[in-house]
């Protein structure tokens, strides 16, 4: 026996060296179309090694061929490879505090079919449930799936999480979910599955992979909405903290003596920007004698309709930024990043929050954290949340765990187009448009 285990040793190695190549593969065919030539001149490995992964991925219909390269020499013309985007789905589920969306995702993240309501997450777990379950079937019928070709589901919570178990933890904005079990209970209710997150850690991720300054490895995400939180990319890997904690900034005081916010903690963000104080904040100003022809009381709409054009309107969004600012400073002081994004509903009012978050931020960090940093809205809007999503079920399935994973889900998915093909009249076969070209970061970027 003792014979053997030079032997098994040398195996694994193989095959974690092998799928680590294919693995460096898929993330160049994710960027372009490339031949096999150029696959082996950009990954130094040889055009048999490269042919090898090649026949094994197209074998699964994870990559296809998809014509040729002229070339002005003399020889054969090099064929070129394509990322297969439809061998799997993803499922992404985004809930915030007063809506719930769910998306079918082919493997660039572009959505196959959507599904948004107006929910109130304070309905409670079973409510929200019975809800995305329904959104769920009626998103894979759109999209003309089964169950069986989802590789994953992708889900994000607008809450404090504990990643390795899906289980929320004390979210001050969510009565009713403390403790509960997100990954378990929708793997069980979808028979899929299931990854979940904090929303901002997913806005971290969808900012770095599909946003303005996608590829950035140094990155904080600030979601300011109902609740405000963060998610914090560094090295190009989101922190997430020991549990997944990490990033709660609207719970960090920014005056020691200020007012209660939800989470209990004096002087909190949340308690001076979050989108439920601002209505209240507006009134105290229009009572201090700031103009206005806003009707009273004020709703959150109508200061984002009116930031740039009502008096009262600006005087708040400044003063929300503001304090936005000194807490984003605190960050900048801490983690010295490349990038800060501002999303979530608050991003909004536009232009008067940023440049009152750029003024107040700047003037409160060290030169040496402040010189480079780039402050900017986010980019992506309503889609961030299920991009997010996305990205992080990429991030789970393009690793050596999680590769055979995809394959058996791609060779479900290639089984299940033969099978449609074959019985289809000629000339009516199912076929899909050529994917467009992605302009992304290859998978391991962020993680």
């Amino acid at each position: 026996m003792l014979h053997d285990e030079p032997h098994s040793a040398d195996t694994l190695d193989l095959a974690a060296i092998r799928a680590r190549h294919t693995l460096l593969l898929l993330g160049l065919l994710w960027n372009r179309d490339l031949a096999r030539v150029d696959m082996a001149r950009e990954l130094g490995l040889s055009r048999s090694a490269i042919s090898s992964i090649v026949t094994e991925l197209i074998s699964v219909g994870l990559v296809q061929e998809v014509g040729t390269r002229g070339s002005s020499g003399v020889g054969r013309k090099a064929t070129l490879l394509n990322l297969n985007t439809r061998a799997a789905a993803l499922l992404a589920v985004d809930l915030g505090a007063s809506h719930a969306r769910v998306d079918a995702l082919d493997l660039h993240c572009r959505t196959l079919a959507t599904q948004s309501v107006p929910h109130d997450i304070q309905a409670g777990p079973r409510a929200t449930y019975a809800l995305l379950h329904e959104l769920s079937q009626e998103v894979l019928r759109a999209a003309r799936l089964s169950p069986a070709q989802v590789a994953l589901v992708g889900v994000g919570i607008p809450g404090p999480v504990d990643h390795d178990t899906g289980r929320v933890v004390q979210p001050p904005n969510m009565p009713g979910w403390d403790g509960e079990n997100v990954r378990e209970a929708l793997r069980t209710l979808l028979g899929l599955e299931v990854l979940v997150d904090n929303d901002a850690n997913l806005g971290a991720l969808a900012e770095a992979r599909f946003g303005a300054h996608r590829g950035t490895q140094d990155l904080i995400y600030v979601k300011a909405a109902t609740g405000i939180g963060a998610g914090v990319l560094l090295g190009g890997r989101l922190h997430r903290g020991t549990r997944g904690g990490a990033g709660e900034i609207g719970h960090i005081s920014i005056n020691e003596q200020g007012p209660v916010g939800r989470s209990g903690n004096p002087g909190s963000l949340e308690s001076y920007a979050a989108a439920g104080v601002l209505s209240r904040l507006a009134e105290e100003r229009r009572a201090a004698g700031v103009p206005t022809a806003l009707p009273s009381p004020v709703s959150l709409g109508t200061l984002l309709t009116h930031a740039n054009t009502d008096p009262l309107a600006r005087a708040v969004w400044e003063e929300a930024g503001h304090h936005l600012g000194v807490a984003i400073s605190t960050a900048l002081n801490l983690f010295n990043p490349a990038a800060v994004v501002i999303g979530g509903r608050l991003s909004q009012a536009g232009d008067v929050l940023l440049q009152a978050v750029r003024a107040s931020a700047q003037s409160r960090t060290m030169r040496i954290n402040a010189d480079r940093v780039r402050i900017d809205l986010g980019t992506l809007g309503s889609d961030a949340g299920v991009l997010g999503a996305g990205a992080m079920m990429l991030d789970s399935l393009f690793t050596p765990r999680g590769l055979p994973h995809l394959y058996g889900i791609a060779r479900v998915n290639q089984s299940t187009h033969d099978l449609a093909a074959s019985r289809a009249p000629p000339g009516l076969g199912p076929s899909d448009p050529a994917p467009t070209r992605s302009h992304f970061p290859p998978f391991g970027g962020v993680s």
